[in-house]
């Protein structure tokens, strides 16, 4: 392989990396493990976890009640298939499970479509961002102060390297809600989305109609992040949105060290085509019996995959 591509040594492959940052000893791990030695130490190490206590430190990361009957459920046939849901013929559990889904945080959300494949309710909310400003083809964005700040930590990180500006926004001391006056004044015709959370990042629910209406105003598309999905149980939702991005650990994903959990992005039906990430959709076989295939997720010059986008919209 050196010589293929001119090289003498492995060293030369390193030599523009400056000297002083070159690693030159052995890396310090430990030695190498077997099963049970592996096994007893994360059991060491979770008996330094704190039990039977009340969180209140996760932010929107909590512990939920989950039946039990869930994990043998979500492991048959029916919905457990083997390989990616990219291929239909061998996947249709797993498909019909994700359509399902979908169809669930549609109605929750009160929007038109939804995906199931976001990393978490943070990356879900700068992807919100993001797409609105592909379907917009503006490249500005403002922000509400009350949301989650790990969110706003994510969007920044996506947007730094783009040369993608952001308006942080306050909020009124007295109500815990968006300053709607400072809103419409950082609100211009170059804004492509205004990104609010609610409930909040204070657990204070947000005036979305009022809120959408400055938005709209100017062009803007309105991004409604909800970081406890839970909450659209009891709270209207916020059908004035364009776009709703949501983290939805709260319907039973365990906390796994703080994630990632599951992000879902939903919207109006106009920007079914700007929406990344994974979309099943539902049709009909060579012989009219229902199925499910993942649409938008690939070649757009096939029959079936035309017809499931019909069938999807």
């Amino acid at each position: 392989m050196l010589k293929a591509i001119g090289a003498k040594a492995i060293d030369d492959l390193f030599a523009i990396i400056p000297a002083e940052y070159r690693l030159t000893r052995d890396l310090d791990v430990p030695r190498q493990q077997g099963e049970s030695e592996i096994v007893s130490y994360f059991k060491a190490a979770g008996q330094k976890n704190a039990t039977d206590y009340a969180s209140f430190l996760g932010a929107g990361c909590y512990r939920h009640y989950r039946p039990v009957v869930i994990d043998s459920l979500v492991q048959r046939g029916e919905f457990l298939t083997s390989y990616t849901p990219y291929q239909a013929e061998i996947t249709q559990g797993t498909l019909q499970a994700i359509f399902e889904f979908q169809t669930m945080i549609a109605e929750l959300t009160g929007m038109d479509v939804a995906n199931a494949s976001m990393y978490d309710g943070s990356t879900g909310a700068a992807e919100a961002v993001l797409m609105a400003m592909r379907v917009t083809g503006r490249q500005k964005a403002v922000v509400a102060s009350t949301v989650h700040p790990e969110y706003r930590e994510v969007l920044q990180t996506y947007l730094r390297y783009r040369d993608l500006p952001t308006a942080e926004i306050g909020y009124v001391p007295d109500t815990g809600r968006v300053d709607l006056d400072a809103l419409a004044a950082a609100v211009t015709d170059e804004t492509a989305a205004v990104l609010v959370q609610s409930p909040n990042f204070f657990g204070v629910i947000e005036d979305i109609p009022a809120i959408a209406e400055i938005a709209h105003k100017k062009g803007a598309l309105l991004i409604v992040s909800i970081a406890e999905a839970v909450s659209l149980g009891i709270v209207r939702p916020p059908v004035e949105a364009d776009i709703v991005s949501m983290e939805a650990q709260s319907f039973g994903v365990a906390l796994s060290y703080g994630g990632p959990f599951c992000g879902v992005i939903a919207a109006k039906e106009q920007y079914l085509r700007q929406m990344p990430g994974r979309l099943a959709g539902q049709t009909v076989d060579g012989n009219g019996n229902r199925g499910f295939v993942l649409t938008l997720s690939g070649l757009l010059d096939r029959p079936w995959m035309e017809t499931a986008i019909a069938d999807l919209c």
